[in-house]
């Protein structure tokens, strides 16, 4: 049967359009939440047959997860096998139910991603990713591989140690983790004499980081790995919400979406969908979930969208690595960015061990942006000037910088209950 990724663009939308119409129905049997809103603003659902037709209904936000959560769930609660919850980093963590079906829906999403990342039958993976915290990634991972057919070795995060003696013992082919976790990996095999290089790995997948600029080059990150390391990069995007990931084919121009899975709007500023190529929130709406499906969320993410055929010979459209998090977005002296653009100057100058970004209101009405960060030695010249000229060069403004001990940071970095390294902190009122 032929993947449905290599058909045309018009037989694509045809196929999500079916699918599309069986989730609707399946949303008015089964959805409380999504029964109330069809009801509340006269929608029904046999008008709704096309992708451009979802522009009648509502989104769905995160704070109607959190406010009514119960009312997503579409089975019976003695159907759910598996309990995850969102990070929460933005808010009060959401749960979400995955029954059976769901778990394979799962393992077949991250088969198709690792293969579309070139991994292969009898590959062997080390996941650097954690599998319990009520973390779905994890958990997806270790279904797509073991359907794909390759090997797993469940190591978990952190601890670059445990890692490297894995790795000379077993031998994988690839690894997944945090791309800037690698940088501590090189550090750690160059100050213990461990020939990384001549290792067995050939092959790392990026998750939590973006890899390359909106250009698809690699970015200050994915370059200074390439750099030291000369393996295939791939990076990934993914979330609890969607229960789908788009990963990078060996060309590295985009994220590609699995059709069987997700429909993806892009939206502006006025709530309408942007033209193919602009950048704008990623809006999703889940296909041939059972437990709690999803139509028309907002992720919060910026991204554009790709619809030209990839070198691969895939027709199926792409996302663009994200530019950041639409409430995240930061003013700074006349310039508008995103955490990732700060994150990346960061992530790359050799002399700092780890970092928190502070934002807050000012009084001119634009955002204060303080970084607080921890050297891993002190260089022989100003290190905060420096790190200025650095922002400078990158993104033509400097916030300001606070050197603080690197073991203050790491508490912040690293709260007892947060899955994900805290490296944002946003107080400006308007998102309280």
């Amino acid at each position: 049967m032929k993947d449905i990724e290599f058909s045309s663009p018009e037989q694509i939308k045809a196929f999500q359009e079916g699918l599309l119409k069986t989730a609707l129905e399946y949303l008015q049997a089964h959805s409380a939440y999504y029964r109330r809103m069809f009801e509340k603003y006269h929608i029904d659902i046999a008008r709704i047959r096309t992708i451009e037709d979802l522009q009648k209904i509502p989104f769905t936000e995160k704070k109607d997860l959190q406010l009514f959560n119960d009312e997503f769930l579409c089975c019976p609660k003695e159907k759910i096998v598996d309990y995850v919850t969102t990070s929460g980093t933005l808010g009060e963590p959401v749960t979400f139910g995955c029954t059976d079906a769901d778990l394979e829906r799962l393992a077949f999403n991250e088969e198709k991603s690792f293969a579309c990342a070139g991994v292969k039958p009898g590959d062997i993976v080390q996941l650097m990713t954690t599998i319990d915290k009520r973390f779905m990634a994890g958990l997806a991972y270790f279904l797509g591989i073991r359907k794909l057919g390759a090997s797993i070795i469940r190591v978990g995060n952190g601890i670059p140690e445990l890692q490297w003696d894995t790795i000379m013992r077993l031998k994988p082919d690839t690894i997944m983790c945090v791309p800037s976790f690698i940088l501590r990996l090189i550090q750690y095999a160059e100050e213990h004499g461990i020939d990384y290089r001549n290792s067995s790995v050939k092959r790392i997948i990026g998750i939590g980081e973006g890899l390359r600029d909106q250009n698809f080059e690699l970015n200050l990150l994915g370059r200074r790995i390439k750099e030291k390391w000369d393996v295939e990069l791939y990076a990934t995007y993914s979330s609890t919400e969607m229960g789908a990931t788009f990963s990078e084919c060996p060309y590295g121009c985009g994220g590609h979406v699995h059709p069987e899975l997700i429909i993806v709007e892009i939206i502006g500023d006025d709530d309408l969908p942007v033209p193919d190529g602009q950048v704008g929130e990623i809006v999703v709406t889940t296909l041939g979930v059972e437990g709690m499906p999803l139509l028309r969320f907002r992720t919060g993410d910026m991204a554009a969208k790709v619809v030209d055929r990839c070198k691969c010979g895939r027709w199926s459209y792409r996302l663009t690595p994200l530019v950041g998090r639409k409430n995240n977005m930061i003013k700074l002296k006349g310039t508008t960015l995103y955490p990732p653009a700060v994150n990346d100057v960061l992530d790359n100058t050799e002399y700092v061990e780890n970092y928190v970004v502070v934002v807050q209101d000012s009084d001119a009405g634009t955002d204060d942006v303080l970084v607080k960060l921890g050297l891993k030695y002190q260089p022989p010249f100003d290190p905060v000037k420096d790190l200025k000229d650095r922002f400078r060069s990158r993104i033509r403004v400097a916030p300001h910088i606070e050197i603080l001990p690197a073991g203050e940071i790491a508490a912040i970095n690293y709260p007892a209950k947060s899955r994900k390294p805290v490296k944002f902190i946003d107080n400006r009122k308007k998102n309280v």
